[in-house]
């Protein structure tokens, strides 16, 4: 039996009871309430060892729940460190590599620009020689007609 069944048997008893006129009390039987305590006295250890087990696993998965809410804080936080870590090295990837392919685009136009500076130079020479060639051409067709 739990106490609350005993409680409520005692209650009972009460309600039942024989009042007594013009005084508002009643006559209850002493050696039965005496057995409601005795058995009450009997009932409380195993009540109050259940009790005290529910506590004390409630504290046990409080603290295993406390425990695991910790170790995955700690690991979420790794997590991020490591993602911003990684963004970081990616972002620095980027940049790298965009430095590089400006490097690479500027040179190019520096080559280009040589380039074409070097064909109007031949172009050029080319352009004189043959200038020259057309005057002495032009020189020589007159001193023939002549």
């Amino acid at each position: 039996m739990e106490i609350m069944e005993i409680i409520d048997m005692m209650e009972e008893t009460i309600d039942k009871a024989t009042p007594v006129p013009l005084t508002g009390k009643i006559l209850i039987d002493k050696e039965n309430l005496l057995d409601y305590i005795q058995e009450m006295r009997l009932v409380y250890p195993d009540e109050v060892k259940e009790a005290r087990w529910v506590k004390e696993e409630r504290e046990r998965i409080l603290t295993e729940a406390e425990n695991k809410a910790e170790t995955m804080r700690k690991s979420t936080e790794e997590k991020i460190i490591q993602l911003i870590d990684e963004h970081e090295i990616t972002k620095q990837a980027y940049d790298q590599a965009n430095a590089m392919m400006n490097s690479a685009q500027a040179q190019a136009m520096d080559i280009k620009a040589d380039c074409d500076q070097y064909a109007d130079d031949i172009l050029g020479d080319i352009e004189n020689r043959l200038n020259m060639l057309l005057k002495k051409v032009h020189e020589d067709r007159i001193s023939f007609k002549k």
